[in-house]
């Protein structure tokens, strides 16, 4: 869902379909308003949803009933045409809603799956993963788009529809195994809070108690706003460039498989040098990345980011995510991966809206993707007095990573 609807196919389709007769700035804005308005949703609902399923254990069957709602709405992108942007921006927010909350809970059930020698593996394994599945569906997608006439379409709206039909088929199929095979985690059995802010502060408060995990969970929040920036503004930007529909979506699908080499590289790296080190020099690469970015005028260019992206996109976020869940006691982790998720989240408000308002105000999306590389440098500050190995000793004593 992430690389076709969200990086790939949709932009691209709501831009010169969807959003046509409106003016191309004001489309532009409209849909990244919508994607911070879906996002403020999961960083509103994700705590209470989370301290739900950690004390109901209900992490499985609330990802379920959120997945449910991505699948469906994204499926029912296929009935938007030509001018139906508010359908397009209704439909997308819905599914980057149901995304959102179904990660959170994939996310929480990791320190369950994996013992503290192996969070890492399994954190970046499952990138890796996930970057050949989008990789696959979309490789897909691009040949029935670029050549309908091989698959019995004309060429028009119709192949980009069913592209959006596939990805809910392709989420559907790929989530059975995680709902036949992996266990609930047992609840906690604490009491349920009185509301949505009582439940926010409470689960800050049991954060607390972990101090190193709350400053990485500040750093990746700013951080991340840069990476998740590149992802959602990447095929828009590249388009108001002038770099056509086909090497746009040629160069995403680069970004999955070169993703897939480096994000077990990136292991590698991390067991040589640590997590912490490891996505700074991910980082590192990001900042470079964004001030290319600002100098791009074609094609090539846009594949040579592509190549870099791919190199640290997967490696940054997978030991983001199993540095914060080695650092949390397991028994809370929809809880605390609730906050990790507002984070991820409160990062997809305000890059794409920083990225909007510049780009409006200004009437070019260059000054607004070099204001990325502040969310990097300021990020990377906060993650190089991040003390990991503290943060661990810190959670041994509640219980074992792994139950």
């Amino acid at each position: 869902m992430v690389t076709v609807v969200i990086t790939a196919v949709y932009p691209i389709y709501y831009q010169s379909v969807a959003a046509q007769g409106v003016d191309p700035d004001r489309a532009q804005a409209f849909y990244f308003y919508a994607t911070a308005a879906s996002l403020a949703l999961v960083a509103l609902l994700a705590v209470p949803l989370g301290s739900l399923g950690d004390r109901r254990a209900w992490r499985k069957p609330l990802l379920g009933v959120a997945a449910g709602i991505g699948m469906l709405s994204t499926a029912l992108l296929y009935f938007v045409g030509e001018g139906d942007w508010p359908l397009g921006l209704l439909l997308f927010g819905l599914a980057n809603f149901g995304a959102g909350i179904s990660f959170l809970f994939y996310d929480a059930l990791l320190p369950h799956v994996a013992g503290s020698d192996e969070v890492d593996r399994l954190s970046t394994s499952g990138y890796a993963l996930g970057y050949l599945g989008g990789g696959g569906v979309l490789a897909l997608n691009l040949l029935w788009i670029q050549k309908p006439e091989w698959f019995g379409m004309e060429p028009g709206t119709l192949p980009s529809r069913l592209a959006f039909v596939s990805v809910a088929l392709w989420w559907f199929v790929f989530s059975i195994p995680l709902f036949r095979r992996v266990k609930e985690p047992p609840p906690t059995g604490e009491p349920a809070g009185r509301g949505v802010v009582a439940e926010l502060f409470s689960t800050l408060r049991g954060l607390r108690d972990y101090p190193q995990a709350f400053l990485l969970l500040i750093a990746f929040l700013i951080y991340n706003d840069g990476i998740l920036t590149i992802i959602r503004v990447a095929a828009q930007y590249g388009s108001r460039q002038g770099i056509s529909q086909g090497s746009l979506i040629g160069a995403i699908l680069l970004v999955q498989f070169i993703g897939i080499p480096f994000a077990f590289l990136f292991r590698k790296l991390a067991g040589r040098i640590g997590a912490k080190r490891s996505v700074m020099f991910a980082l590192a690469v990001y900042v470079f990345i964004t001030v290319l970015a600002y100098f791009m005028t074609t094609a090539a260019h846009f594949f040579a980011l592509a190549i870099l992206v791919g190199m640290v996109q997967g490696g940054a976020q997978a030991l983001s995510r199993s540095m914060f869940a080695s650092m949390i006691p397991a028994r809370r982790s929809a809880a605390f991966f609730a906050l990790f998720a507002i984070g991820e989240k409160f990062a997809g408000v305000a890059g794409p809206l920083v990225f909007a308002v510049i780009t409006h105000a200004t009437g070019s999306s260059q000054e607004g993707i070099l204001f990325v590389v502040v969310f990097f440098l300021v990020g990377a500050a906060l993650l190089s007095r991040v003390d990991v190995e503290a943060g661990r000793r810190a959670v041994r004593p509640t219980q074992p990573l792994s139950e």
